[in-house]
């Protein structure tokens, strides 16, 4: 466990990609700048971009936050080009180390490929040791280099590059979001379950991009075309966009349905539905769910806020700011001792006193995990004047884990596993005079009609496909061992 996770328990965020193709010569490296930007709340470990320019790739990594990877220098070091990938990362395969950043780039017998990832295979294992069996030599502990792999050798027969991916994806399992730039091509595809967002944008001049979320679509000014569907190829070639669909409709669509209560940003739109929306109505249910008599809701920054905001409208409590979050200190912020974790959280977060002071109040939180932090923001409230304390959670209680790329730590940290069947002891635990999670019922409903069909394997412990049966161990970067429940 990090010393980050015992300051603050809330999930960690997937990955953020992106790939932009121009039909001319032109500033790409800046464009994925902005659109990492913008994707940064994805992924604070590390940063990348490549730059295709004329054919000829140059990339360039490192560890850090975007703007502490790119600097003007670097930026012009990469060069104009008329595609660029890009990537930034938080790691649910692999260390955290440098060699694991992305894109990852592969120089191999037809050519070359920069390949960034989002997501998480439940086959890495056997597909690792099969291609080490047969003379590969990895230089990563990451799935995505598993995936570059599996790749590159369909394309020793394959005609094309996306007929190589399109043979791959038969052996891929799991959850992958990717963009591939060859030296001629910008692809991106889409896993047959779609767990993880990918969405397609075009530029004024004809460009086209692909990225993570509409946010990072707008910082570049691209248009929202449409998202790429599960199982999905999406080919720009010459200035055309084109589309392979042979894997499409080979597995029940189970996008993610964290990417709506926490992930993406809520100005995003992610499968059609405005984030924020979906946040407001998960508060709403809430309220309809677990009323309170209270004066006053609040939400804990960010990711609350709107569930917050559905939940006063729904109940007609009026909604108030209740923190102030400092916006200097990144979500990687770490306090190393121990007696020093309280003052950690109030770094982060502080209680607008005015607003709770005297009040029956209900703090909406975007999801519990192990219950440290909550407990702590509860205490923050009662210390600033409120009389109740009243939490509601706009996801279900986490009781298993998560194959597919969220990092949901093992049942055995899990507050509602520890507490399973005790409410009542779960409701001490934590020091608040109520709790109440979201039904798993309603979750599914959250991003409205049309949008049911999710991955909530998290929740009720159905996976819509098989968990791995072995995992990636990195002490040597070479070992396989047992999985273990």
């Amino acid at each position: 466990m990090d010393s980050k996770d015992l300051i603050f328990d809330s999930l960690h965020e997937e990955c953020g990609v992106v790939g932009i193709s121009m039909p001319e010569r032109t500033d790409v490296a800046a464009l994925a700048y902005y659109a990492l930007y913008a994707l940064q709340h994805r992924g604070q470990q590390s940063a990348g971009i490549a730059v295709n320019d004329d054919g000829v790739i140059n990339a360039h990594c490192d560890e850090g936050l975007v703007d502490d990877v790119f600097d003007e220098d670097a930026l012009n070091k990469l060069g104009g080009g008329n595609m660029a990938v890009g990537h930034v990362r938080y790691s649910t395969t692999g260390y955290e180390k440098r060699i694991n950043c992305q894109p990852l780039v592969v120089n191999h017998i037809k050519g070359t490929m920069a390949l960034a990832h989002n997501g998480n295979l439940v086959n890495d294992a056997e597909l690792r040791e099969k291609l080490e069996l047969e003379g590969s030599i990895f230089h990563t502990t990451t799935d995505t280099e598993v995936i570059a792999y599996t790749i590159t050798k369909e394309r020793l027969t394959a005609g094309s590059i996306e007929e190589a991916l399109k043979n791959a994806m038969d052996k891929l399992k799991g959850a992958y979001s990717l963009v591939i730039m060859s030296p001629k091509k910008l692809i991106a595809a889409r896993d047959p379950n779609g767990f993880r967002p990918l969405c397609i944008g075009r530029f004024e001049n004809g460009g086209y991009a692909f990225a993570s979320e509409t946010c990072a679509l707008d910082s570049m000014d691209a248009k929202y075309i449409r998202d790429v569907e599960p199982g999905e190829i999406v080919v720009v070639e010459k200035g055309e966009m084109r589309s392979i669909r042979e894997h499409c409709g080979k597995a029940k669509p189970s996008l993610c349905v964290f990417e709506y209560i926490y992930f993406a940003r809520p100005d995003s739109v992610i499968d059609g539905c405005p984030v924020n929306l979906a946040r407001q109505r998960a508060g709403a249910f809430l309220a309809l769910e677990h009323p309170v008599q209270a004066d006053v809701v609040i939400g804990v920054p960010d990711s609350g806020i709107e569930a917050a905001m559905g939940f006063s409208q729904q109940s007609g409590i009026p909604y108030g700011i209740g923190f102030i979050k400092n916006k200097y200190i990144g979500r990687t912020f770490i306090q190393p001792k121990q007696s020093q974790r309280e003052k950690g959280v109030r770094i982060k977060l502080n209680p607008v006193s005015s607003t709770v002071k005297g009040k029956r109040v209900v703090l909406i939180d975007d999801s519990i995990v192990r219950g440290t932090t909550i407990k702590r923001i509860v205490n923050m409230l009662r210390e600033a004047g409120a009389t109740e304390v009243h939490v509601r959670s706009s996801a279900p209680k986490f009781l298993y884990p998560c194959y597919f790329g969220t990092d949901v730590p093992s049942r055995e940290e899990l507050i509602a596993c520890r507490f399973e069947g005790r409410d009542d002891e779960l409701v001490k635990a934590i020091g608040v005079d109520s709790l109440g999670f979201l039904s798993v019922e309603s979750v599914k409903l959250i991003a409205g009609s049309g949008h049911t069909n999710y991955c909530i394997g998290c929740f009720n412990g159905e996976y819509p496909c098989d968990p791995p049966k072995r995992k990636w161990v990195n002490k040597y970067m070479n070992r396989l061992s047992d999985r273990k429940e």
